[in-house]
């Protein structure tokens, strides 16, 4: 029997799914009779029917996949055209679940299960049930947008085998924490985080010729920096955007410690501070459970 489709079912690739104007009422009881023992393409998997301005997807098993066609043994009406929303936006990428959810969500109705897209080069595509997973992005700023969570956008844009995802930004913003931590001087690891921070800024990529009296606005490895070039330790206020992963939360952090490769802790993902797109990669299909990946860690 044909099972339902779990939340976020998308084709993949689109090419199997089949796109049909039929003249016969697009109910289960019509269209099972109408499509049992007609022919389809090996690969197809799912069927948008359509009936003038109504429109149904269903789902069908093939006597064998050996063939280029094979007749329908099994089908299975999953949306009528109350439980369908069909539509045209042709900046959207439908071999994309993101890009699809994106699209669907943003013309949600009540009752829907189905949305069917036809996108960019008229391809079509439909997502079902459409539940993004929503992980959240842990990042310093400035600069703005953060670095980690635009390379992460950057992913979800290429990768069609991810679910849907929503990123959300948990942002450690430098300046609220020198708001919190008021001081004459600050330090801060490099010029690539300047800032106005209403006081002096100096940045220790630098490596300033004398210790001065400041407040290091810093991660760990900026610490051991510290100890090497100056022999002691500053009052400092932690920018780690790893200590703040949540337990109950998918996240994705940087830390300074890691120089290569993915650590996993639970729900949580961490790549390198100087981290490639491949590592952004591999930890988002680590938190979202595809395909496998090996953890190598240098520090």
């Amino acid at each position: 029997m044909i099972p339902e489709p779990a939340p976020n079912t998308i084709t993949r690739p689109y090419r199997g799914l089949s796109v049909q104007e039929v003249d016969v009422p697009l109910t289960e009881l019509e269209l099972v009779p109408y499509l049992l023992g007609r022919e389809v393409y090996r690969r197809t998997d799912f069927l948008v029917l359509r009936n003038r301005a109504e429109t149904a997807v269903v789902a069908v098993r093939k006597a064998s996949t050996d063939p280029l066609f094979s007749p329908v043994v099994e089908a299975r009406v999953l949306a009528g055209p109350e439980q369908v929303v069909s539509l045209h936006a042709p900046e959207t990428d439908v071999g994309n679940a993101t890009a699809l959810a994106r699209t669907a969500l943003a013309h949600r109705r009540d009752g829907a299960r189905a949305y069917v897209v036809q996108g960019r080069f008229e391809h079509i595509n439909f997502i079902w049930e459409p539940t993004p997973v929503r992980i959240r992005v842990t990042e310093v700023v400035p600069p703005e947008p953060p670095k980690l969570f635009a390379m992460a956008e950057q992913v979800i844009a290429f990768d069609e085998d991810l679910p849907p995802i929503e990123l959300v930004l948990d942002a450690v913003d430098i300046r609220a924490l020198a708001a919190a931590n008021p001081a004459s001087q600050y330090l801060l690891p490099c010029r690539g985080s300047g800032v106005d921070l209403g006081g002096d800024v100096t940045f220790l990529d630098t490596r300033p010729a004398e210790r001065q009296d400041w407040l290091m606005i810093g991660c760990e490895r900026s610490l051991q920096f510290h100890r090497h070039f100056y022999g002691d330790e500053p009052p400092r206020a932690d920018i780690c955007p790893r200590r703040r992963a949540a337990e109950d939360e998918l996240t994705l952090a940087k830390c300074c410690l890691l120089e290569r490769g993915l650590e996993v802790d639970g729900r949580t993902a961490v790549v390198p501070w100087g981290s490639n797109l491949d590592e952004v990669r591999v930890a988002l299909r680590s938190l979202t459970g595809v395909g496998r990946f090996d953890a190598v860690a240098v520090t």
